[in-house]
């Protein structure tokens, strides 16, 4: 049973940093990619960061480069996201999702990631 648990979440102003981070328990030995996505209210969910959990290599959206710093630790089964210089339009439930079929090198949709978490509340006042 693999679950996702994230936390960090909460209300900052426009400029400021946060860092979230998704807890993992479960299918180590299987696991290819961790993500984060978000979701805005009335929005689609979205890709902002993916990490590979063998290899460490990270792609990110093009709207978060160079502002937002995905990891991972493995001893702490744990992946964060560092983010900074935050925008109002950046509110949104940030998701921590993982893939455990590996079918793509770089997955950036929703649908290549098998499990996930419930979210936590991001909020970005201007």
């Amino acid at each position: 049973q693999v679950q996702l648990v994230e936390s960090g979440g909460g209300s900052v102003q426009a400029g400021g940093s946060l860092r979230l981070s998704c807890g993992i328990s479960g299918g180590a030995f299987s696991r290819y990619h961790i993500a984060w996505f978000r979701q805005a209210p009335g929005k689609e969910r979205e890709f902002v960061a993916g990490i590979s959990w063998t290899h460490s290599t990270t792609w990110y959206a093009d709207s978060v480069k160079g502002r937002f710093t995905i990891s991972r630790d493995i001893a702490k089964n744990t992946v964060y996201l560092q983010m900074n210089s935050l925008k109002a339009e950046e509110t949104a439930v940030y998701y921590c999702a993982a893939d455990y079929s590996g079918f793509d090198a770089e997955p950036r949709t929703a649908g290549s990631y098998d499990y996930w978490g419930q979210g936590t509340q991001v909020t970005v006042s201007s």
